[in-house]
């Protein structure tokens, strides 16, 4: 019997390398031109879904008030959205895994088109927050993080994956830019058709270019056979089986901690400029192009250069260092000029901590896993999204801006010296 097993075995293992070598021969064949167009569409439907992502947050704000809603009830808007947004992002992953990046992709431009034609025919309160409801599983950037996921070795990915910081810049500016100069000359409503256009050209760009399946055939057996085991998208426990294996908890917890006070800061931050540095709303709109220019700049021409020259550990280390240098700059500052100095180190940690976190845990986890894992990552700025307002406002209540830099830098130096003494990354999962 146990001359059979190993028999039975050999020929497995004989299987699963002819069809390694058989994919392989595929991606030579098809070769790094597929490849690499697979990657640049999913850049382009990340960038397109970010740009009217920002279009709408621009003219969200005016059409709310033309139908009645005050500032409490905008509030309870942006909270369904992001209360919908942190419970669709590890679904989102989940259905990435059993389906495959294109169908994600899909689903994703799908909600969109949804989002918007829903937006462009409210006429009423409850029409408005009905148009919410297909934020649940819009995902475009951590759809497009699948796609590199798949079609990137380990070495690769967190330069590929950093450059999807440049689609969130050109979102910023673009978008807030557009949505601005469309809702003005021709209706508040223009932008939102825009945008539902737009949605519905990037599921042709998802079905054309995107492969059907990116992993190799191998993973594709493995994520059938997990799928098949774990039943529903919808599995908690899938879901917290993630967050048990070794060393997932402890960076998502940095990932989590590290940017939280600075989230915090930026909910406020449309009052702050008005109240602290005393800024006209175009100001505060050049202020937010800057932001956009130096993620751009960071992200392109930074990350990529020293993800390839050190390691994650000393790269997770140093995004939480400068971090807390942050905290202080944050915790003196008096004028906008020096919020101008601060942001540049701001938005390099932030690029960074981003960046390296998603590696680290899509390299730890299984590969057939990768989609529910950037879908968990996904869902940290909808967690502070939901519960930042209230922290966010006692704070700035009570203690005024300098709370924010003193707890940026304290939980910052808490997790720098938690870092020295751990062993995290850890090397990735071999599946």
């Amino acid at each position: 019997m146990s001359a059979m097993n190993a028999k039975a075995s050999s020929g497995g293992e004989e299987e699963a390398s002819v069809m390694r070598s058989e994919t392989l021969g595929e991606s030579g064949c098809l070769g790094e031109v597929k490849r690499g167009r697979a990657i640049l569409a999913a850049y382009l439907i990340a960038t397109l879904e970010l740009t009217f992502l920002f279009m709408q947050m621009g003219v969200m704000p005016y059409l709310a008030k033309s139908l009645g809603l005050d500032s409490v009830g905008f509030g309870y808007l942006q909270t369904t959205f992001g209360v919908l947004q942190l419970v669709g992002g590890p679904i989102f992953g989940r259905f990435a895994d059993q389906f495959g990046a294109q169908a994600a992709l899909i689903l994703s431009c799908v909600s969109g088109s949804a989002f918007f034609l829903l937006m462009s025919t409210s006429t009423s309160i409850p029409l408005l927050f009905l148009s919410r409801l297909p934020a649940v599983f819009m995902h475009g950037l951590p759809g497009a993080q699948k796609v590199i996921t798949d079609l990137t070795t380990p070495s690769q990915r967190t330069d590929a994956l950093g450059k999807l910081g440049l689609c969130f810049g050109i979102g910023i500016i673009i978008g807030s830019a557009l949505g601005g100069v469309l809702s003005t000359k021709f209706g508040i409503f223009v932008p939102v058709y825009v945008g539902l256009v737009g949605n519905l050209i990037n599921i042709m760009i998802a079905v054309i270019w995107i492969p059907l399946q990116a992993k190799p055939m191998p993973d594709r057996r493995v994520m059938e056979h997990r799928a098949s085991q774990s039943g529903s998208v919808f599995s908690i426990r899938e879901i917290l089986r993630l967050m048990k294996l070794p060393g997932v908890m402890e960076v998502f917890i940095v990932k989590v901690f590290a940017g939280l006070p600075i989230g915090l800061f930026l909910i406020m931050f449309s009052i702050i400029s008005m109240d602290f540095f005393g800024l006209e709303a175009v100001e505060s709109g050049y202020l937010m192009s800057y932001f956009g220019v130096l993620q751009m700049v960071v992200q392109g021409l930074v990350v990529g250069k020293l993800t390839n020259n050190c390691t994650e550990r000393t790269l997770l280390r140093l995004s939480v260092f400068v971090f807390a240098g942050v905290g202080l700059g944050m915790a003196l500052m008096r004028t906008v000029w020096h919020y101008c100095i601060i942001v540049v180190p701001l938005v390099f940690a932030f690029s960074m901590l981003g960046t390296i976190t998603d590696s680290i845990l899509t390299n730890t986890v299984p590969s057939s896993d990768t989609g529910t894992m950037l879908g968990i990552c996904a869902s940290v700025q909808p967690l502070t999204r939901t519960v930042g307002p209230t922290i966010s406002g006692f704070l700035y209540r009570q203690f005024g801006v300098s709370s924010f830099g003193y707890l940026q830098l304290s939980v910052n130096i808490a997790l720098f010296v938690y870092l020295l003494k751990s062993k995290i990354p850890l090397r990735e999962m071999k599946s």
